[in-house]
C-alpha cells in the first residue's frame, strides 16, 4: 500500500515539475507568435486531449516527460510561415527554449522560499572539531561562523558538508567570522580508509535560524543556489571519474526516493511530509532545468547551442542536418534512459 501512495506522490511531483517546464516553453512561444500544434504530458499513446484554438493539449499513457511540438519544427518538410518554429527569429527560438528551464528554476525558487518560511535555514557554524583532524590542525574553533571556502561565499551549513563531500583531497581555503574577527585557515581534507572518502574534521547540524518577512526571500534564493550548486558540481565529479554509471538514477529510483522520504517522516505528520516533498520537488525540478541545458543533441541545451552558433554566425544550419542532429541525439538519449531505467530496477530489487 505504501509503495502505491508514494507512485501516486511521485506521479504528482513529476507532474508539476513537467507541466511547468512545458508551459515555460508554450507561454513564451505564444508571447513570440509561434504556433504550438501540441502540448503533450507523457510519452506513448494518448488517451486524453482536448483542443483550444490551435493546441491539442494531450495526456499520454506514462507519464514520463513531456514536449512542446511548434509547426516548423527542425527536420520537417512543411514550409514555415511567420508564425512556424523555423520562421521565428533566431531570439525568439532561443527565448522558447531557455523558458522551459527557467520555469523549472523559478518554481524551485518559489518551493525554496515557502521551504524557508516555514523550516528556516542552517547558519554555517561549527558545532565542534573532530580531534585529530585537518580542522583542529588549521586552528578551527567550535563556534565558528563559516563565510567562503576557496573564495565561494558560504550561507548555510549544508553548503559546508557539501564542500567537504565533493573534494578528494584538494587544498581548501577556509575564511571565517570568530567573535567579529575575520580569519582565514588553509586545510587538506584527510582520508579516511574505513568510509573511502576525505573529511575536514567539522562536525555539526549548523545553527537553525528562522527566516522572517522579506528574509524569506533571500533565504529562498540560497537555498536555490544550494541545490544548483550541488546538481552543477555532481555532473563535474561525473566527468572528473568519481561517479560510475551505478550512481545514475532515473524514475524507478525517484520512485524508490519518494518512498523512503514517506516511510521517513510519516511518523511525524502531514506538515513534515509536505514539507519533505516540497524538498524533494525543489531537487527535481532544479536538476530537470541543469539537465536540460546541457549541450546535449535533443535537450534543451543542445538546441540552444545550435541558435546560439546561428546568432553568431548569422546564417542558421540547415534544416535537414539540424534535424539529423536532433535525431541522433534522441537516439543516444533515448538509449541512456534504457540503461538507467535497468540500473534503477536491479537496484531496486536488491
Amino acid at each position: 500500500m505504501s509503495m502505491l501512495v508514494s507512485v501516486l506522490i511521485f506521479l504528482l511531483i513529476f507532474g508539476v515539475i513537467v507541466t511547468a517546464h512545458e508551459l515555460g516553453h508554450f507561454a513564451i512561444a505564444r508571447r513570440n507568435g509561434i504556433r504550438v500544434r501540441a502540448f503533450d504530458l507523457g510519452m506513448g499513446p494518448t488517451f486524453l486531449h482536448r483542443k483550444f484554438g490551435e493546441t491539442d493539449f494531450c495526456l499520454k499513457a506514462f507519464p514520463i516527460g513531456g514536449a512542446c511540438i511548434f509547426d516548423g519544427m527542425p527536420g520537417e518538410e512543411s514550409a514555415s510561415d511567420a508564425h512556424s518554429f523555423a520562421g521565428a527569429s533566431v531570439w525568439a527560438r532561443i527565448a522558447t527554449v531557455l523558458a522551459g528551464p527557467a520555469a523549472n528554476f523559478l518554481i524551485g525558487f518559489v518551493l525554496a522560499v515557502i521551504i524557508a518560511a516555514f523550516s528556516g535555514t542552517d547558519r554555517p557554524v561549527v558545532g565542534s572539531v573532530m580531534e585529530g583532524s585537518a580542522a583542529e590542525a588549521a586552528g578551527i574553533e567550535a563556534g565558528d561562523v563559516i563565510t567562503r571556502i576557496n573564495g565561494r561565499a558560504i550561507h548555510l551549513y549544508r553548503e559546508v558538508r557539501l564542500e567537504s563531500m565533493m573534494n578528494y583531497g584538494e587544498t581548501m581555503d577556509i575564511r571565517l567570522l570568530r567573535d567579529g574577527e575575520v580569519l582565514t585557515v588553509t586545510l587538506t581534507p584527510r582520508y579516511d580508509e574505513t568510509d573511502g572518502r576525505y573529511y575536514i574534521g567539522i562536525i555539526g547540524s549548523g545553527e537553525y535560524t528562522e527566516c522572517r518577512g522579506f528574509d524569506v526571500f533571500r533565504c529562498g534564493y540560497y537555498e536555490c543556489e544550494y541545490w544548483f550548486r550541488a546538481t552543477w558540481q555532481s555532473i563535474g565529479l561525473i566527468f572528473r571519474g568519481h561517479f560510475s554509471s551505478k550512481d545514475l538514477s532515473g524514475p524507478v529510483g525517484v520512485v524508490k526516493a519518494v518512498d523512503d522520504t514517506y516511510q521517513a517522516t510519516r511518523p511525524y505528520g502531514i506538515p513534515t511530509m509536505i514539507l519533505s516533498f516540497m524538498n524533494l520537488t525543489l531537487l527535481l525540478t532544479i536538476n530537470l532545468g541543469i539537465m536540460n541545458l546541457l549541450p546535449i543533441p535533443a535537450l534543451d541545451g543542445g538546441r540552444l547551442l545550435i541558435y546560439l552558433v546561428e546568432a553568431i554566425r548569422r546564417k542558421p544550419l540547415s534544416a535537414e542536418k539540424e534535424g539529423l542532429v536532433t535525431m541522433a541525439g534522441a537516439i543516444a538519449l533515448a538509449a541512456l534512459m534504457v540503461f538507467v531505467l535497468f540500473q534503477d530496477i536491479t537496484r531496486f530489487f536488491e
